[in-house]
């Protein structure tokens, strides 16, 4: 059963910002990289090139015909026939297998294994992709909610600088406090820059994933509800998790080699057939002084031919060895892979549950910060709390905002994480409404029974997008210059 069907429609309880109705969706960042990722385009051409092994291995089954022409003049003269002046030759000859041991059989099933288990690679590729789309898209919407706080705490921080000047003036506070307030408020730029810095790193993110730059971000869509325990959670990925149906499918194509290998002891049987047609070109003629009669001559042959492998050198059993060996590997990498999908089903649910409880956590620090903050002010102006009390509260609420802006990061990203851990972040999965889906079936079917010699893809023109050319500007990382801030940090001169 299938917890996540497709994303619903709300918002995600206490994001940090609100956007415009007009800014971009998740969805449509998902969209934008289903239509044009790169890595994703790429895996795709991967299944495609998988699934030529069905017909090349179909190939060997069917009926092989070749033909051959050529044209000949003996060098040391006209003699005797056998010698023969000018010859033309041409030949054909048919082969159709009537039995081969079963390696044909067990090559097509092989290779049919891998189509499956090249599809299941695809369906992990996306739900790795849309991860990173839904990490790209936090990170923007987390590190904006960042520099906002930051700037605020800029601009409240002047404001204290300003009144520190103030009361400085009229005696009522010390240097050391102005001094205090110039340093916090320093700190606090350094940090809106290391902000900004960040939040410039993550856009580059989300254009490089997604492949356009992000103007404004909608909230996005609340996650589907998630399995209570960590054993349900990886009950559901070892049921649906494309990774262990593709070592699944991988394993089982090692096996159907081994037997392919092994088939190559037994005797092979095919039917035969050909023609083959000489042409003396009237060099029978002169041989006999013109009397020679026919210059051409042709015969037909049919017939069945058996091939019984006596002994070849050792090199069957090498081979066999070889594919019980390649078989071996796939069944430790099955189990190694389904170790990968259990640790990272009860990882991501842990990270979420703990992203959950740090939300309320740092909800309710939040709010007691702020609470301490009106009170520190309160008591700072009827002179029982120092200036530095005050700028460490503001300071205190600023980092408890910071934490539950990341906690809420953290909880959807994991949230998304554990989602494509247990299989349920693909795009069916996503209500994708920007066109059709990629039916990978499709070319499958175009090419599994294909007959032709001469068919050939044609030119491909890539449909990943590039992200060359400038930057937009970045209004939340103008550059500061100090000489145009009249409450920079200057402190004053003793009195």
């Amino acid at each position: 059963m299938r917890v996540g069907g497709r994303i619903i429609v709300g918002l995600l309880g206490g994001v940090a910002l609100g956007t415009p109705a007009l800014a971009t969706t998740l969805q449509e960042a998902f969209i934008a990289t289903y239509n044009s990722s790169p890595a994703l385009n790429a895996a795709r051409a991967q299944l495609r090139a998988t699934d030529e092994g069905v017909p090349i291995a179909k190939a060997q089954s069917r009926v092989q015909a070749s033909t051959t022409l050529g044209l000949s003049q003996n060098t040391n003269g006209i003699t005797r026939l056998n010698s023969g002046g000018r010859t033309l030759t041409a030949q054909l000859n048919l082969s159709y297998p009537l039995f081969q041991g079963g390696r044909v059989k067990n090559a097509i099933n092989a290779a049919e294994s891998r189509v499956a288990g090249g599809r299941a690679d695809l369906r992990t590729t996306e739900g790795n992709i849309f991860t990173q789309v839904v990490a790209a898209y936090m990170a923007v919407i987390r590190d904006s909610s960042i520099v906002d706080l930051n700037k605020k705490n800029v601009a409240v921080l002047n404001t204290n600088l300003k009144a520190s000047r103030d009361r400085f003036q009229v005696g009522d506070l010390t240097r050391t406090d102005v001094a205090q307030s110039e340093a916090r408020l320093s700190l606090a730029r350094s940090q809106l820059s290391i902000a900004q810095g960040n939040l410039t790193g993550s856009r580059e993110t989300f254009r490089r994933v997604i492949g356009i730059w992000p103007e404004t971000l909608a909230e996005p869509p609340a996650l589907p509800k998630l399995p209570a325990t960590p054993d349900q959670a990886v009950d559901i990925a070892l049921k649906d998790s494309p990774s262990l149906q593709a070592a699944g499918a991988i394993t089982q194509a090692a096996g159907f080699d081994v037997r392919a290998a092994r088939a190559q002891r037994l005797p092979t049987v095919s039917a035969i057939g050909g023609t083959n047609y000489n042409n003396y070109l009237g060099t029978i003629n002169q041989i006999s002084g013109g009397f020679g009669g026919d210059n051409s001559q042709g015969s037909n042959s049919v017939g069945v031919q058996l091939n019984l492998p006596l002994y070849q050198g050792g090199l069957v059993g090498a081979r066999v060895r070889q594919a019980q060996a390649v078989q071996n590997q796939a069944v430790e990498q099955g189990i190694d892979t389904e170790r990968q999908v259990i640790a990272n089903t009860r990882a991501a649910f842990a990270s979420y549950r703990a992203a959950a409880e740090a939300i309320d956590a740092n909800r309710q620090a939040v709010s007691a910060n702020e609470l301490a903050l009106e009170g520190v002010r309160a008591e700072n102006r009827v002179g029982t709390r120092t200036v530095l009390e005050v700028l460490n509260a503001e300071q205190e609420l600023l980092n408890a905002q910071v934490n539950l802006v990341s906690a809420q990061y953290d909880q959807y990203v994991a949230g998304f994480a554990l989602l494509n851990a247990m299989g349920e972040a693909e795009a069916r999965d996503l209500g994708l409404d920007g066109g059709s889906l990629y039916d990978p079936m499709s070319n499958y079917n175009h090419v599994s029974n294909w007959l032709g010699d001469w068919s050939e893809q044609p030119t491909y023109s890539p449909r990943g997008t590039h992200t060359t050319g400038p930057t937009p500007a970045d209004p939340d990382v103008a550059p500061y210059d100090p000489e145009a801030d009249p409450n920079r940090a200057v402190t004053p001169p003793p009195q």
